[in-house]
C-alpha cells in the first residue's frame, strides 16, 4: 500500500476539515501526461468494488484496483518551500518521470503519452 509522511497527513487532514465532510483521500493513476501516467488525488467518501482501503498515518486512503499495482510502495509527501508548496509522490515503480513530477512511466506499463 501507499505511505503518507507526517507533513502530508497533516495537510490532508487540514484540507478535509475545510471540505467539511470529506472522510477519505482517493489516490489514483490515469493515462496521460508527458511520461505516460498522471497522478491524481481527490476526496471521496465512497468505496468501489476492488478498492484497496487502509488507514495510513491517520488518513483513510482509497486506491482503485487498477492504480494499486502502479502505486505499491509509493509515498505521498507535502513540501512547503520558497519555490512553492504541494503534494509530491515518490514512486519506486516509476522508471521515468517528466520534469513537472506529475507524470511517470513504469517498466511494465507505458501509459498514454500526452503533453503536460
Amino acid at each position: 500500500m501507499v505511505q503518507i509522511t507526517e507533513a502530508a497527513a497533516q495537510k490532508v487532514q487540514e484540507l478535509m476539515a475545510q471540505e467539511g465532510g470529506a472522510q477519505s483521500l482517493r489516490l489514483f493513476v490515469s493515462g496521460g501526461g508527458c511520461a505516460g501516467y498522471s497522478y491524481g488525488m481527490a476526496f471521496d467518501n465512497e468505496e468501489r468494488e476492488g478498492d484497496e482501503v487502509a488507514e495510513v498515518s491517520g488518513v483513510r486512503l482509497i486506491v482503485d484496483e487498477n492504480s494499486a499495482p502502479l502505486l505499491r510502495g509509493a509515498q505521498i509527501d507535502f513540501l512547503d518551500s520558497i519555490q512553492g508548496s504541494g503534494f509530491t509522490i515518490n514512486n519506486p515503480n516509476a522508471v521515468k518521470s517528466c520534469s513537472c513530477g506529475h507524470s511517470f512511466t513504469t517498466n511494465e506499463e507505458q501509459g498514454v503519452h500526452s503533453h503536460c
